[in-house]
């Protein structure tokens, strides 16, 4: 099996495309993953908050993702550094599937945000994929709810 890489900003059009094709209920047009891929590259770049390792497909591209979103939360003694991070895609082409990719990438990034004192681990797991979350130890937590806001529309600028 390839051995999963860490990713670099040039990595970032891949990502979003593996995330986009793979993940997403709809795949987005092309401006969104211009956008995504541009945010993408920057948060990748030394200092930046994600952290990603991917494993390249033999014939160009990548087969697989596994991208984290790191943020700060407060100390406490489960997380002394204050640091989580936010498991945003796991992501595998579908000409590469079943060959443990995806749980490859997703170790070796695992491995990577621990070594850099990261101690909470969060994401979001389809029917399909809490299989393979639940053998690298993430547990269901019935507390988790969710919910995505807009802001309201300003008064007089509303079309």
């Amino acid at each position: 099996m390839p051995e999963p890489r860490l990713a670099t900003p040039a990595d970032a059009a891949e990502i979003a495309r593996l995330r986009s094709e793979n993940i997403l209920s709809q795949p987005l047009d092309q401006a969104w993953l211009t956008t995504c891929a541009d945010q993408l590259a920057l948060r990748l770049q030394d200092g930046g908050d994600a952290r990603a390792y991917v494993i390249d497909s033999p014939v160009g591209g990548l087969a697989t993702c596994a991208l984290g979103l790191v943020h700060a939360v407060l100390p406490a003694p489960k997380y002394p550094k204050g640091l989580a991070v936010r498991i945003h895609a796991v992501a595998t082409d579908p000409t590469h599937r079943g060959r443990g990719y995806a749980k490859a990438a997703l170790a070796a990034l695992l491995d990577h945000l621990e070594h850099t004192g990261v101690t909470l681990y969060e994401l979001y797991a389809s029917d399909g994929s809490a299989p393979l979350y639940e053998q690298l130890g993430f547990a269901a937590d019935p507390a988790l709810m969710r919910m995505t806001r807009f802001p309201a529309a300003v008064e007089g600028n509303a079309s």
